[in-house]
């Protein structure tokens, strides 16, 4: 009611709204309320490294090696409606953490749920929820996350337990959510990373066939010149992680 008398009172005496229009502006308002809900909780659960990390503070420099067409066409979010993934890969502080979390936020803001987790934490968690009796309900939970980030790939070799709750993670989501990875370490080397040659190819297969691949070059951004690189938003989140 509030909301209404709010809305009468910018109206001048000239411009009284007939019922349908006003009810009309009541709605849109109130859906537009609903949205602003939606989005804020879903980055508030994505738990994402760089929650205010976002598309539009996307630096675009030569040297970054980034395509601006086609950083701007997934922006759209077709690829995660496609049930399709994103590789990101580059060296160390080139800004991978970064973008993906920028994908996350964007994902959230056109109503997709979000889930942000280093490797090293996801087997952790794995591993505690085998012993406790709910790696069902782990596996359950990540496999219905419209978008899973899972950063920090590739950073040491898999044991025979990672490698088989790796697999059962993406057979779950394969072709029915999408995923995007960050990794050191370039695609060709993942098959040895893994380890297993059967396993590792049924893992790759159902994660690198159909992603789009963004390899960052560069620099680290951690570095003194930083702020030749990044900008202003990229450049704060990073001193922030550093402090």
């Amino acid at each position: 009611m509030r909301r209404a008398h709010g809305l009468r009172r910018r109206l001048t005496p000239g411009q009284a709204l007939e019922r349908n229009e006003w009810l009309g502006l009541m709605l849109d308002r109130e859906s537009a309320a609903r949205a602003d809900k939606r989005f804020a909780n879903r980055l508030r659960n994505a738990k994402m490294r760089f929650p205010n990390a976002c598309i539009e503070d996307v630096d675009f420099a030569a040297s970054r090696g980034l395509d601006r067409r086609q950083i701007l066409a997934l922006a759209q979010g077709d690829w995660i409606r496609a049930r399709e993934q994103i590789i990101l890969t580059g060296q160390t502080g080139t800004g991978k953490t970064w973008l993906a979390c920028a994908f996350g936020h964007q994902a959230a803001r056109l109503d997709h749920s979000v889930s942000y987790v280093r490797m090293p934490r996801l087997f952790e968690d794995m591993a505690m929820a085998r012993l406790d009796g709910r790696f069902p309900r782990l596996v359950d939970k990540l496999a219905r996350v419209q978008l899973l980030v899972l950063d920090d790939w590739g950073t040491h070799g898999l044991t025979d337990q990672q490698r088989l709750d790796l697999l059962e993670l993406f057979e779950e989501r394969y072709q029915r959510r999408s995923t995007i990875i960050t990794a050191q370490l370039p695609v060709s080397g993942w098959h040895d990373m893994i380890g297993e040659p059967t396993i590792a190819d049924a893992i790759l297969d159902r994660i690198v066939h159909n992603a789009h691949r963004i390899e960052l070059k560069g620099d680290s951004m951690r570095r003194k010149d930083r702020n030749a690189t990044l900008t202003s938003a990229e450049n704060t989140e990073t001193i922030r992680t550093e402090t």
